[in-house]
């Protein structure tokens, strides 16, 4: 990771343009994409901060919980493996605003997840004692499971199409931070789901705080039919900025077959690096409010202004962790350098994280969950860049699905470990430790599969 260039280690098309005025209407479109992944995070959290309170209501365990969130990881893996080939062939626009649909009806549809009365739902229980085994869920856990695989299904749209959208409007050395910017929208969402939702709980019950978030998404998707076309097609580019967009070498534009991908060791780099990460985000905006309120005994009301502080703190990761590989590119390092050295910081600075469930004041567990939450963010908006640093950009959104799922059926494991472990210690040190050692090991093994960033060669 030094900071050298080899002669065999090309550097990043286009990146010793300067940052003349071009035009920034690209800007809006990562706009567009930071407003669509905000309103996804806040669909995708008031189950979580609504979760001590529906176990009180309806007698749910830690275990039966973990069921819950195990669905949706279940449907986000089951719907990555498939949407990111779909949004390549509808293309992003269309793809994009039917996967908003699915998932603002399916929030919807929690308000009243809890009248299920059809058929037992299965679910898959992992425990120390029997391994694993399949259940049966009690109505209203299977109630909740079902409106969650149904979010999950939609919600696996949206990094792949906002991926896929960076890919055609941003030159190579601005999507990093584009990526940063728009995954910014999953701390925004964090941080506006914990002031919104108990306050629309307090007034009018929670079934309203699933309705009034699923509607957000409806309010998006007639903006986005409005102002979205390819960078070729719109009329608000000027042919400067068509030309700064299109700054990297021409690529086709067939579609890849997920069998010319799956040999390439770089989609397994992204795959494995997804799958030992993306659960521990998935840790903090589930069981973060848990912790809380198990460990600190603060209540649904109370918990606001912690959570609101530990996404505002995410925030700032998801920014700097794409300005950081631009600023070492900047100063002449090549990609491969700039690229794992941005990965590399913030897998050390999630490491404290280890020590959240054993100090005494609850502020100080805050703080430390919310710099590993934000070093996770700069970790996010890299190894999204990663797969646009080694695909073309007709193979983007497939590699983003793949990956994605690989996450997916991460989350869904530590859902249901996570259950287990709680409902037979109560205690969070060793979920933490897996937090806090999980993004070394992830990046140990991305540099072992791929030891120099190169552009793949796809055959046609």
């Amino acid at each position: 990771m030094a900071d050298t260039t080899t002669a065999a280690e090309p550097r990043v098309h286009g990146e010793g343009l300067a940052s003349q005025s071009v035009g920034r209407y690209r800007w809006v479109i990562c706009a567009l994409l930071f407003i669509a992944t905000t309103i996804n995070y806040i669909d995708r959290q008031v189950v979580s901060l609504l979760g001590p309170t529906l176990s009180a209501q309806f007698g749910w365990s830690d275990i039966d919980y973990g069921h819950i969130i195990f669905n949706f990881s279940l449907a986000y893996a089951i719907g990555l493996l498939v949407v990111g080939r779909v949004i390549d062939r509808l293309g992003t626009k269309l793809g994009f605003s039917l996967a908003i649909v699915f998932w603002s009806l399916a929030a919807i549809v929690h308000a009243v997840a809890h009248f299920y009365n059809g058929p037992a739902i299965p679910s898959l229980e992992i425990s120390a004692t029997t391994g694993f085994a399949f259940v049966t869920l009690t109505s209203t856990v299977a109630g909740f499971s079902l409106a969650r695989f149904a979010l999950g299904l939609g919600e696996a749209g949206n990094f792949p199409a906002s991926i896929k959208a960076v890919a055609e409007w941003f030159p190579k050395k601005e999507r990093a931070l584009a990526t940063g910017l728009f995954n910014s929208g999953t701390n925004v969402g964090a941080l506006l789901a914990p002031i919104a939702v108990p306050w629309i709980t307090l007034t009018w019950g929670w079934e309203w705080a699933f309705i009034v978030t699923g509607a957000l998404g409806f309010l998006w998707l007639a903006l986005w039919i409005a102002v979205y076309r390819p960078p070729q097609q719109h009329p608000r580019v000027s042919a400067q900025e068509l030309a700064y967009i299109e700054s990297d070498p021409i690529e086709a534009v067939t579609p890849v077959a997920w069998s010319k991908l799956l040999p390439h060791r770089q989609t397994w780099a992204f795959a494995i690096g997804k799958f030992m990460t993306d659960p521990i985000w998935w840790l903090y905006l589930y069981w973060v409010p848990d912790f809380l309120h198990r460990v600190h005994h603060i209540d649904l009301k109370g918990s606001a202004l912690p959570i609101f502080v530990i996404y505002q703190i995410a925030t700032v990761g998801s920014i700097a962790g794409g300005w950081l590989p631009a600023w070492f590119l900047n100063r002449g390092w090549t990609l491969n350098a700039a690229r794992k050295t941005a990965m590399l910081i913030p897998a050390l600075c999630v490491l404290p994280i280890m020590l959240a469930p054993q100090v005494s004041s609850m502020w100080v567990a805050v703080f430390l969950i919310g710099i590993a939450a934000s070093a996770h963010q700069a970790w996010s908006a890299n190894i999204f860049t990663f797969s646009s640093d080694m695909f073309p950009k007709r193979a983007v959104a497939s590699v983003v699905g793949i990956g994605g799922m690989a996450g997916a059926v991460g989350g869904m494991m530590i859902a249901l470990l996570v259950g287990e472990i709680l409902q037979r210690t109560g205690s969070y040190v060793p979920i933490f430790i897996m937090a806090g050692s999980a993004y070394l090991l992830a990046l140990g093994c991305i540099h072992l599969l791929v030891p120099t960033i190169r552009q793949v060669k796809l055959d046609e």
